[in-house]
């Protein structure tokens, strides 16, 4: 009976004791809580910050059920915290504040960034800040969202409640070094606990693409913000330490890679279009911000850009034809066009990588007795144009300072295009008169972002207009804004101009007799990045109510982040005054293709390192693979941030091999492209052949 009642007491006072300690671990949370209301606001603020940014970047399921990004942001917030309490309230306080600023900017930084470029902010662009200057108003007016700033509310709350606790007195009081270490210890120790318990959910899939950090978007959501931006610190230092470390494997990998892909290659050789212009000028037009979207799209029976649907229909046209742009839009679109190499996987070629061996076409038709140049309205060192221009092989550039710009003839970020191609053909003439043969690259300016000065584009309407007849018989003209004041139909507004101006271009060649032996080849540079709610206002306009059609509607066309992607494509044509050879090629085509389909018509060879093929090679084989590691084929589109594809032809079953192996060319694709460029592999190739 007595060891009954005494288990009983003993059951009880574990109960007690436990409930007791519980009471007190309870307590001492609330007191710390009660006591640190400062570092407890830099907490929530800074995490809710972080939380904030994956949902306005990151529209899926996973990542709104995403609690591993929420540890990760944690655990960084604290444990960076918890030094704090190694000094003394006045000196934690503005430490806290100082990290606080440090997050709202990381948070508002990559929220502009993503807008733009629908990727994350990198350490490896502050090499490129030199250039914001030209285009600051078009960031300004085009980027910028209400959603960039709400981030400011962290530190507005931290200074509001660190004020409030400097009237209690708070920082006065006096601590002493061993209530500070115990502060400072629990907080890490809890940053350390967070920390692991949040190692433990990751999986090595997880853990490959944080290495990497190809997959922004992915290491985003599952690592948080703050843990991304520090990776990315470590990342971008990492082309300069692989310089000093990683040549030998780069060089090895980058040796196998192309002993394996002359063996194996099978799209290489001559086809129909071998030579077909050989010894013919050459005029190349950068269109900038050109999409397909443009062609044969009218408004009241008024083409956007009657000339280029004219040189479309009139020449080859290349409709699938993709932009691989990365951070370095234009300067990169100019890279792989020239080079048939991709972006590179930290900052940009033109900037941090201008001193490297290129073979790019403007060397290769000077080696065939082309006199190489090029021209552009703008600065010559915008995008390190004039160090970059002379490396490729343009022996001449034409920049701003050889053109007469004036306030009357300047649209955007410069000369107009109408006032750049007068100027140009000027030019042209006098090195016609010079030399044989020439090869020469025009880069448009007019039709860049933000669009807004309609009032110079001329008279383009992008509204409806009806004639309608009325019940007594009468008629008027009813007219319904569609996309009028959007972003969207200011930019078809600009193309309208654009394309008036490259009419105007043809029109004075042809004069000059410019145009007998030349062929004029014409490619956008990137797509313009204009916002996905316009164009579903495009596609489904509702112009009874002047909203958009419900999706019930028979005819809602569902504009998703798949077809955003889609539409992003930008035209490349090449076009004879003869109009000899006229056909629309429809197989899918990235910029890297360039180089080898035009080498192969005008009978040169292409650099040996290029990654791209002759489309009248590989034909409906061809991959365009991107800089984000998504790619595309005639059958599908796969974006790999996601692990999700689209299927282009409905009710084609696509086998998991066939995306493995694909998915694998991309990402060896990549790595060979951005080693070869970082390396300087050309110049090492080059120099042991030598030996």
């Amino acid at each position: 009976m007595m060891d009954k009642v005494k288990k009983e007491i003993n059951k009880y006072k574990k109960i007690i004791t436990k409930k007791v300690k519980e009471a007190k671990k309870e307590k001492v949370i609330r007191k710390f809580f009660k006591e640190n209301p400062v570092y407890i606001t830099y907490i929530l603020f800074n995490l809710l910050n972080s939380t904030m940014i994956r949902i306005f970047t990151i529209h899926t399921i996973d990542n709104y059920l995403s609690y591993e990004a929420i540890l990760a942001d944690l655990s960084a917030i604290i444990i960076l915290g918890s030094f704090s309490f190694l000094m003394k309230p006045k000196a934690r306080n503005r430490y806290l504040l100082g990290l606080t600023w440090l997050f709202t900017i990381t948070c508002m930084v990559n929220s502009i960034y993503y807008t733009f470029y629908t990727s994350y902010a990198s350490f490896s662009m502050l090499s490129l800040t030199q250039y914001l200057g030209d285009v600051g108003d078009a960031v300004v007016q085009n980027v910028i969202q209400p959603k960039d700033v709400v981030y400011l509310l962290a530190p507005l709350a931290f200074i509001f409640v660190s004020r409030k606790q400097i009237k209690k007195g708070l920082f006065k009081k006096i601590e002493t070094k061993e209530v500070r270490r115990k502060n400072a210890l629990k907080s890490l120790i809890s940053g350390i606990i967070i920390t692991v318990v949040f190692c433990l959910n990751l999986t090595s899939v997880d853990i490959g693409r944080f290495t990497k950090q190809w997959n922004k978007e992915y290491v985003v959501m599952k690592f948080g913000i703050y843990i991304y931006q520090i990776n990315d610190g470590i990342t971008s230092l990492q082309p300069k330490i692989n310089s000093m470390f990683g040549l030998n494997k780069a060089l090895q990998e980058f040796e196998k890679y192309y002993e394996d892909r002359n063996k194996n290659d099978k799209y290489q050789g001559t086809n129909e279009y071998t030579d077909i212009f050989k010894g013919k000028n050459v005029i190349v037009i950068h269109a900038e911000s050109f999409q397909t979207v443009n062609i044969d799209r009218k408004f009241n029976d008024i083409e956007v850009s009657p000339n280029m649907n004219k040189l479309a229909h009139e020449g080859l046209y290349f409709s699938n034809y993709y932009s691989q742009v990365s951070v370095g839009t234009s300067s990169d679109a100019e890279l792989t066009f020239n080079t048939s190499l991709m972006p590179t996987q930290s900052g940009t070629a033109f900037v941090s990588y201008f001193d490297r061996k290129y073979i790019a076409m403007p060397q290769i038709m000077q080696d065939a007795g082309y006199y190489t140049f090029s021209m552009h309205g703008n600065n010559a060192d915008f995008w390190n144009r004039r160090a970059m221009h002379q490396n490729m092989g343009y022996e001449r550039f034409y920049a701003k300072k050889d053109y007469n710009v004036t306030p009357e003839n300047s649209i955007g970020l410069g000369i107009s295009d109408k006032a750049f191609f007068s100027q140009s053909v000027e030019k042209l003439k006098k090195i016609k008169e010079e030399h044989d043969k020439f090869y020469g690259l025009l880069i448009m300016l007019s039709n860049h972002t933000p669009f807004s000065e309609v009032d110079k584009y001329g008279e383009y309407d992008v509204n409806i207009k009806e004639t309608v007849t009325n019940e007594d018989g009468t008629t008027e003209e009813k007219v319904y804004p569609y996309m009028e004041g959007t972003k969207l139909g200011n930019y078809f507004k600009s193309v309208h101009y654009a394309d008036s101006a490259i009419g105007d271009l043809i029109n004075e060649l042809d004069e000059a007799g410019l145009l007998d032996n030349t062929i004029l080849v014409i490619y956008g540079d990137h797509d313009a990045r204009l916002p996905q709610k316009d164009y579903v206002r495009l596609f489904n306009y509702d112009k009874e109510t002047d909203g958009i059609k419900d999706e019930s509607d028979q005819t809602y066309f569902n504009f998703d982040s798949y077809q955003y992607e889609l539409y992003r494509k930008v035209p490349f044509i090449i076009w004879t005054k003869d109009h000899k050879y006229q056909k629309e090629i429809t197989d899918v085509m990235g910029m890297y293709d360039a180089m080898p389909t035009l080498a192969n018509m005008l009978g040169v060879k292409p650099s040996k390192y290029a990654l791209g093929h002759d489309i009248f090679n590989i034909k409906d084989n061809n991959i365009v693979v991107f800089p984000t590691g998504n790619w595309l084929t005639n059958k599908v589109y796969y974006n790999s941030q996601k692990s999700e594809y689209l299927a282009l032809n409905s009710g084609e079953a696509i086998e998991k091999d066939y995306i493995e192996k694909n998915s694998e060319y991309a990402s060896k694709l990549l790595e060979v492209s951005n080693n070869l460029i970082v390396y300087d592999l050309a110049k090492k190739e080059e120099e042991k052949n030598k030996k």
